[in-house]
This record gives structure tokens, C-alpha cells and sequence, in this order.
């Protein structure tokens, strides 16, 4: 039996693009990611070489048909353009979060990759960290009573990263993944332009009716971190629970995971809850921007 291998490219070489390539020219022994094989990488930039990886144009990725799968590691604003190149060429696709910035264009994607019967992967690495493995191995069995999840970070550019509800769509999908399906019932936004400022405020019911919040706030010098504050029945979660620090970095969970796919090692019951939640998230995070760009409501 000769063990399958798939020909990968890496498009894009920001951090994630370099993490790529890293974990691809050096798989974890005796896992799925043995069996795929960098071929080369895309950028828009001029680098040669990295490493042993080569550079290669995009046409060139497109065509080669030892080229099996892509990874995309661009700016979310071009994500679905790529996956789409990419589909259409009949190639796999690995994605960073969020795979595109309107449900549109996502639920689109999605039903390509199924017609062309390819694997489509959006890397969710937030649900692969030990911290948030613990979270939920704490939440587990637990009644909700209310619950906030709060995010601060760096300023984003937005014409780059999209709305806060998509380039934070690894908050939501916490919250969607610990808590089940959520309805949003209202979200605004505060913007103040001159101090490069935005804060974002999501009010969401869970199926039990019980309130959610999620708030997303970026601005100068803003430390990236999450607090939490889940009620339940028991008592209240404020902090997350101690977690030890996994050998195995998250991009390389990840690929893993790619591998698996492309392999034929997922069951179809945990390939249909992962779309389900994927396609559910950028769903919400639609109807969130929606309501945080209505024009101001006039009350005379």
C-alpha cells in the first residue's frame, strides 16, 4: 500500500503563513499531517526562498496538479476570492477564520467545495486551546443563569479584517460551542474615530432564554485578553480554570485535523456539527452587523 500524499501550497506568509510552513516542512511523527507535502508558497511579496520552501505565482499553484490543497493565509478581506480560486481548480482548502465576511458568501463556498467534493476547512485554533478545553470541561452539565464574555485587543483594520463580528468570530463561535444555538437579540457599536476606538456590544438569548453578552472592544495599547463571567445554577465562573500547556502547537492541532479530512478519518456526524457551527456563526455574526449599522432610531 503506498501511503497517500497530497501536495500543499501556503498562500500568504504573514505569522499564520509562516506557522504554516513551518509545521508543513516539519509534521509530527506518525500523524495525518505526514502525509502532506509543501510544494510551495504564494505571496505578493518577493521572497525567493524560505527556508527549503519555494515561491511559486499563484497561476502556478492553480494549475499544478501536484497540488492538491491550499491553505489561505491572507487578510480576511480576500479569504473568499481565494477559497473560491481554489475550489474551482479543484484543490482542498484549509482557512483561517473567518472564511469570508458576509454569510452569502460563505454559505456559496461551502455548497461549491460539496459540488466540486472538496474538503473545505475553516481553522478554528480558539477551540483548541487548552485554556478553552478546561473552560469546557467546567461548563460541561452546568444551567446558565446569564454569562458576559469580553474581548480587548490592538486596533484592526477593518477594511482589511472586516466587521468586529467577523474578524472576532473566534469569540462567538466560544460562546456558540459552550452554550448551543443563540439568538441575537440587539448589538451596537460606539466608534470614536479620533482615538482609533471601537466597541462592540452583542445581547444574545440562548434556547433556554437565558442572556448572553459578548462584548468585542479594540483600541491603542489595548491588551489582548479575555475576561469571562458565567452564572450558573452553581455558582459563578470568573476566571478560566487552571490549564496545562499542550506539547503540540495549535497550527499543527489544526493540520492535523486538515489531514484527517482529506484522509477520510471524520466521521460524516462531526463534519456536519463542525458546517453547522461555521455556517451558524457567520450567520450571527451577519445579523450583528446589521443591527449595529442601523441608522440611529430617531425618537421625536
Amino acid at each position: 500500500q503506498i501511503s497517500k500524499m497530497f501536495g500543499t501550497v501556503v498562500v500568504g506568509v504573514g505569522i499564520a503563513g509562516l506557522a504554516r510552513i513551518r509545521d508543513l516542512m516539519n509534521p509530527m511523527p506518525s500523524s495525518p499531517s505526514e502525509h502532506l507535502k509543501l510544494i510551495g508558497f504564494v505571496s505578493r511579496r518577493s521572497f525567493g526562498n524560505i527556508n527549503e520552501a519555494k515561491q511559486i505565482s499563484l497561476e502556478d499553484a492553480l494549475r499544478n496538479k501536484d497540488i492538491h490543497a491550499a491553505f489561505i493565509s491572507t487578510e480576511n478581506r480576500s479569504h473568499e476570492e481565494t477559497i473560491r480560486m481554489f475550489l474551482e481548480a479543484g484543490k482542498h482548502v484549509l482557512v483561517e477564520y473567518p472564511m469570508a465576511l458576509s454569510a452569502k458568501a460563505a454559505h456559496e463556498l461551502w455548497d461549491l467545495a460539496e459540488q466540486k467534493d472538496k474538503v473545505l476547512h475553516v481553522e478554528h485554533i480558539e477551540l483548541l486551546t487548552e485554556e478553552y478545553k478546561q473552560l469546557k470541561k467546567e461548563v460541561a452539565g452546568k444551567d446558565l443563569v446569564k454569562g458576559t464574555l469580553h474581548f480587548t485587543g490592538h486596533v484592526l483594520d477593518e477594511n482589511k479584517s472586516g466587521f468586529p463580528a467577523f474578524s472576532g468570530i473566534a469569540r462567538l463561535t466560544w460562546l456558540i460551542d459552550l452554550f448551543g444555538d443563540l439568538t441575537v437579540t440587539s448589538a451596537t457599536r460606539e466608534k470614536q474615530k479620533d482615538k482609533n476606538y471601537s466597541r462592540m456590544t452583542v445581547h444574545f438569548q440562548t434556547a433556554n432564554k437565558k442572556p448572553l453578552t459578548w462584548i468585542e472592544e479594540r483600541g491603542p495599547g489595548m491588551r489582548r485578553e479575555k475576561k469571562i463571567n458565567f452564572c450558573f445554577t452553581s455558582g459563578c465562573l470568573e476566571n478560566f480554570p487552571e490549564a496545562p500547556r499542550s506539547s503540540v502547537g495549535l497550527f499543527m492541532q489544526d493540520q492535523n485535523l486538515f489531514a484527517k479530512k482529506l484522509l477520510g478519518q471524520v466521521s460524516k456526524e462531526e463534519l456536519a456539527a463542525e458546517k453547522w457551527r461555521i455556517l451558524r456563526c457567520l450567520d450571527l455574526a451577519e445579523v450583528i452587523q446589521q443591527y449595529c449599522e442601523e441608522p440611529e432610531k430617531i425618537y421625536c
